[in-house]
């Protein structure tokens, strides 16, 4: 990148930072500094964007409560433009309480993932987290692991893998 087109990435560190900080923290008001106040958030297990600090913060406690030791960290280089930006984490934690409805297993979990965001004055506004959720369900045991019997059946359950003889 030319000197001309280079970008202080100093601002961006310290956000995804802070980021990182709050959803380990188990504060959720540490988000509040951090986000616009129309903060947009998704990732695989949202039914839609969650809009505001508060419904981000209600999410965060969700997570805080089925994997009460649960710790987001920095997993790779951050990219930056000054308004977009790209952070790979890892989220890390215990399955100790039911949440969601699914009964708390007991199991430890290391999800990797992409935050894409949009800043707005130096704020996160939008948030998109991308995971696998697949990956996720096979380490809470929930569903069967890549290449397993296990998995060949459920996909034959789906209509995978099934012809019509003819």
């Amino acid at each position: 990148m030319p000197d001309g087109d280079a970008v202080d990435r100093r601002p961006a560190d310290r956000l995804l930072d802070g980021w990182e900080a709050a959803w380990s923290g188990r504060d959720a008001q540490a988000f509040a500094p951090l986000c616009d106040a129309d903060v947009h958030y998704e990732d695989p297990l949202t039914k839609g964007p969650l809009i505001g600090v508060e419904e981000l913060g209600a999410l965060a406690r969700r997570l805080w409560s089925g994997f009460p030791d649960v710790r987001l960290e920095r997993a790779g280089e951050r990219l930056t433009d000054g308004r977009y930006l790209a952070a790979p984490a890892k989220l890390a934690g215990t399955h100790r309480e039911s949440v969601d409805g699914l009964p708390a297993t007991g199991r430890f979990v290391v999800i990797h993932c992409v935050f894409y965001c949009e800043l707005r004055a130096g704020r996160l506004l939008r948030v998109r987290a991308f995971y696998d959720l697949y990956e996720a369900a096979t380490q809470l045991g929930v569903l069967p692991r890549h290449g397993t019997l296990g998995e060949k059946a459920l996909l034959t359950l789906r209509g995978f893998g099934l012809r019509a003889r003819g």
